[in-house]
């Protein structure tokens, strides 16, 4: 039997009704962009965050990007954020002109190594970028305190965190801004490209809503150059449906993370869920000495994996300019070689897990201390 790495078949056949309706709305009231629909989730995900404003955009990268050029990010700026992430972060920064600037990751949780942050500010810089990988929010609070010592803007990556919480509040809800991607196979995912972010600012909010529309104020007013990211009103249809899913879907993938835990525990470095935090499992991440055999016997078996990701930013060739060496994050480019994503989802069967799990048992090696 193959385990599917993501079953968005079986997702939509699990809410076909729903889902085919809520396309049919949109058809009917021809509300293709922008719109009831739009307005709608945008409403619905602000309250599932617990923020006061959403703003549905084309996707998750355009999310950040947008966000950092609202808080006036520049040339000249630099902004701190994890070695370990996806490169749509560093895009996001990047592309306001501003420069990007890398901490290590934490040995055990893998997010951004918040001891390390305060040593990497210097009188240009403008913003952290906390990213919540995997679906484990990092020690928000803390970043939020060296922030504030710092007179720092906060944008929080939270792309793989739809629900996390940190000490009993949503990841997502700390900083300035939080970023979301809505990418098809996120915990929340839609039939295509999107995303949003989410602020208490109404400042911020007119902003990138002007941004994301050509820099327009109303039909005839374009207060600045801007560019073109609008949530549709089919993803937004989509959005709405799945949000009332969400909740249950996360408990099972947080089941599913338990039963691979118990079963891998013992050949392989397993994910550690922080005491504070409410980890909603987007991915699960091990480590294993022996990644790319381990890879190719599980495929044969029927078992796909993913690697989130193959090379730390700092080594990506599209950052080798900056001239970073192993040494400057020894977490993140150790961990490149050992860490291998297996399947999970809200549709993952015991049986499912049990296979993964005796094909890991067969093969996986654990890697030195």
């Amino acid at each position: 039997m193959r385990v599917p790495f993501v079953d968005l078949k079986s997702q939509y056949q699990s809410i076909k009704p729903e889902i085919d309706q809520a396309l049919a709305n949109v058809l009917g009231d021809c509300a293709f962009i922008g719109g009831k629909y739009a307005a709608s989730f945008e409403e619905e995900f602000a309250a599932y965050i617990g923020r006061q404003r959403c703003i549905g955009v084309g996707n998750g990268t355009d999310a950040l990007f947008a966000a950092m050029a609202g808080l006036g990010l520049g040339p000249g700026d630099e902004v701190i954020t994890a070695a370990n992430t996806f490169i749509a972060t560093a895009e996001g920064i990047t592309g306001t002109g501003a420069s990007v600037v890398y901490v290590d990751n934490d040995p055990t949780y893998y997010n951004i190594a918040v001891d390390q942050i305060e040593a990497a500010i210097t009188p240009n810089t403008k913003a952290i970028v906390p990213v919540h990988l995997y679906g484990q929010p990092c020690a928000i609070d803390e970043v939020m305190a060296i922030a504030e010592k710092h007179g720092l803007k906060v944008i929080e990556d939270a792309a793989q965190a739809h629900g996390a919480m940190w000490k009993g509040k949503n990841a997502g809800t700390f900083g300035n801004c939080a970023c979301y991607s809505f990418y098809p196979g996120k915990n929340l995912g839609a039939y295509g490209d999107a995303g949003a972010v989410v602020t208490d600012d109404a400042a911020l909010e007119e902003h990138i809503r002007s941004h994301c529309n050509h820099g327009r104020h109303d039909t005839k007013y374009h207060g600045m150059e801007g560019f073109n990211s609008r949530i549709d009103g089919f993803q937004a249809a989509v959005l709405s449906v799945k949000l009332r899913h969400l909740e249950a879907w996360t408990e099972a993938r947080i089941a599913a993370a338990k039963r691979y835990t118990e079963g891998l525990k013992d050949v392989c470095i397993v994910p550690q869920v922080h005491a504070d935090a409410r980890h909603v499992f987007h991915l699960f991440v091990v480590r294993v000495a022996n990644r790319d055999e381990l890879r190719k016997n599980l495929q044969e078996a029927g078992v796909p994996t993913g690697i989130h990701y193959a090379k730390a930013l700092p080594y990506v060739a599209a950052y080798e300019s900056l001239g970073h060496k192993p040494e400057e994050f020894p977490n993140a480019y150790r961990f490149q070689d050992e860490i291998v994503s297996l399947p999970i989802h809200g549709d993952l069967t015991d049986d499912q897990i049990d296979i993964v799990v005796e094909e890991v048992r067969k093969h996986a090696k654990m890697p030195e201390a």
